[in-house]
C-alpha cells in the first residue's frame, strides 16, 4: 500500500472506533424493523459531507414493510473525475434481537480490551465502518482515480434480503453495467475470502388434530404427538442421511461442510399466555401444532431432491400413522452460490491481504446464505465476495464483538483493493 494511505489509516483509528460505535448504538432490530430510517440517515450525514451523492430507497411492499416500520435502504455514490469501474461495498444494517447473557449493554458499543461489544458489533456494522473509513481514505489520497466506489446499506439481510439488496437487484442498482465488483463485509475473518454460501429451504409443517376434554384425551386427537411422531422420524431417519452427506464447497465451519437442519420453532395447542396472566390453562386436546424448519443443503443436492426428502417421510407417516395429516407450506427457498476463484474481485482482493498481512488468504464458503445470492441470481454479477472483519462464530451470540485491530486490517484491504481496481497500481 502507498505510504500516504496507509498513514491515513492509522490515523482514522479513532474515527473507525466511533463510527462503528455510533452504528452499533442504532438499534436496528429485525424483526420487527426498527431504525432503518434513522441509521441511513446517519450515513446520508456522513458521507454527503465527504463528497458522496446519496440515494434513500423504501423497498415498499416487501415483506414486513408498513408505516410503522418501513424497509428503508441507502446507496451512496462517489466519482472520480476519469470514468471506469464501480467497486460496491454492501452492508446490512439490520441485526437479530439480543438474547439473554450478555456481559455488556447490547447497543452501548463499549470499548474493552481491543474489541468494540454490541448486538451487530460482528456481524456486521464493524464490516461496514471498515469500508466507509477505506472509502474515505481512498477518495481523501487519490483525488484523480478513475471510476466509482458506492457504499449501500441494506435492509432485512437477517429476514432474506427482500425489503433490501433483493428489491434493489430488481431495480437494476447491481447490474453488471452499473457496478462491476461486489464486497459485502460478512465476518468472516480478516484473512478470508467468501466465495459464497450453502443454499437454503424453509417450510412450515403443520399437524392436524381434533379438539376435545384434557379429561378424555381419547375422544380427541392430539396434533402434538403426530407432531412427536414428524420429530422422532427426522430422528431416525433425516437427521442420520444429512450427517452422511460432504460438500466439495470450503465451507466453514467444518460441521457445516454436511447437510444441516434446524428446527426453528414449535407452536402447539393453546397461545401462550399474555405476559402476566396469572390464571391456569384450559383443558384442551390441541387440534393443531406447527413446526418451522430451516434446511441448508450443499450445491451436490437439487432443491427439488431437498423438498422431496421431507414429502416422503411425512407421507409415509399418512400411510403408517392412523389419523395423521398434515399440511406443507415453502416458505422460501434459496439456491448455493459460488463465485470463481479467478474472478477479478477475488483476485484483487488475494493479492491486498497479502500485501497488508503477509500471507495468502483461506477461500470459504458460509455456512449460512447472505444478500451475494441477489447479487447473483437478480442481478446476475458473478464478480462478488464476502470480506470483512469479525469472527463468523461469533454472529448472533451474546457478547457479540468485533476486534478493533481487525477492522483496521479489514479497511487497509479494501484500500489496497480500491488502489488496484480504481488507480491501476500494482
Amino acid at each position: 500500500m502507498t505510504s500516504p494511505l496507509s498513514a491515513l489509516f492509522e490515523a482514522r483509528r479513532d474515527d473507525l472506533i466511533a463510527l462503528t460505535q455510533d452504528l452499533i448504538r442504532i438499534p436496528t432490530l429485525n424483526p420487527p424493523g426498527r431504525d432503518y430510517r434513522a441509521i441511513c440517515e446517519y450515513l446520508d450525514r456522513r458521507l454527503s459531507a465527504r463528497g458522496f451523492s446519496t440515494e434513500l430507497i423504501r423497498a415498499t411492499g416487501t415483506p414486513g414493510d408498513s408505516d410503522r416500520y418501513p424497509r428503508w435502504n441507502i446507496i451512496a455514490r462517489h466519482s472520480g473525475p476519469h470514468g471506469g469501474d464501480c467497486v460496491h461495498f454492501n452492508s446490512h444494517t439490520d441485526v437479530v434481537e439480543t438474547g439473554r447473557g450478555w456481559s455488556f449493554d447490547p447497543f452501548a458499543g463499549t470499548v474493552s480490551n481491543g474489541r468494540i461489544y454490541g448486538r451487530g458489533a460482528c456481524d456486521m456494522k464493524g464490516g461496514l465502518a471498515a469500508s466507509v473509513i477505506a472509502a474515505e481514505a481512498f477518495t481523501e489520497t487519490h483525488p484523480e482515480y478513475s471510476g466509482h466506489i458506492e457504499i449501500s446499506g441494506t435492509a432485512d439481510e437477517e429476514s432474506g434480503g427482500y425489503g433490501g439488496v433483493a428489491y434493489l437487484a430488481e431495480r437494476g442498482y447491481f447490474s453488471p453495467d452499473r457496478v462491476q465488483h461486489v464486497i459485502i463485509p460478512e465476518p468472516l475473518n480478516k484473512d478470508r475470502i467468501c466465495l459464497g454460501h450453502r443454499g437454503g429451504w424453509w417450510a412450515q409443517i403443520e399437524t392436524k388434530g381434533e379438539i376435545a376434554h384434557g379429561s378424555m384425551p381419547f375422544l380427541g386427537d392430539c396434533a402434538v404427538r403426530h407432531m412427536g411422531a414428524v420429530l422422532s422420524a427426522f430422528e431416525e431417519t433425516l437427521f442420520p442421511a444429512m450427517a452422511a452427506r460432504r460438500t466439495e464447497m470450503p465451507v466453514v465451519p467444518e460441521g457445516a461442510r454436511q447437510s444441516t437442519m434446524n428446527i426453528n420453532s414449535v407452536h402447539g395447542g393453546e397461545p401462550e399466555p399474555e405476559p402476566g396472566f396469572s390464571g391456569l390453562p384450559a383443558h384442551c386436546v390441541p387440534d393443531s401444532c406447527r413446526i418451522v424448519i430451516d434446511r441448508r443443503f450443499l450445491a451436490e443436492e437439487p432443491l427439488d431432491q431437498v423438498r422431496a426428502e421431507v414429502t416422503a417421510l411425512l407421507e409415509g407417516l399418512k400411510e403408517t400413522r392412523a389419523d395423521f395429516d398434515y399440511t406443507l407450506t415453502e416458505l422460501n427457498a434459496v439456491l448455493p452460490s459460488m463465485t470463481d476463484r479467478s474472478a477479478p474481485v477475488v483476485q484483487t482482493v488475494a493479492r491486498a491481504i497479502e500485501d497488508i498481512m503477509g500471507k495468502k488468504p483461506d477461500y470459504v464458503a458460509s455456512p449460512g446464505t447472505y444478500d451475494q445470492k441477489h447479487i447473483d441470481r437478480i442481478g446476475r454479477l458473478k464478480n462478488c465476495i464476502a470480506y470483512g472483519p469479525g469472527i463468523l462464530e461469533l454472529a448472533h451470540k451474546p457478547d457479540e464483538y468485533v476486534g478493533i485491530d481487525d477492522m483496521l486490517d479489514s479497511a487497509k484491504v479494501m484500500g489496497r483493493t480500491l488502489e488496484t481496481l480504481l488507480t491501476g497500481a500494482a
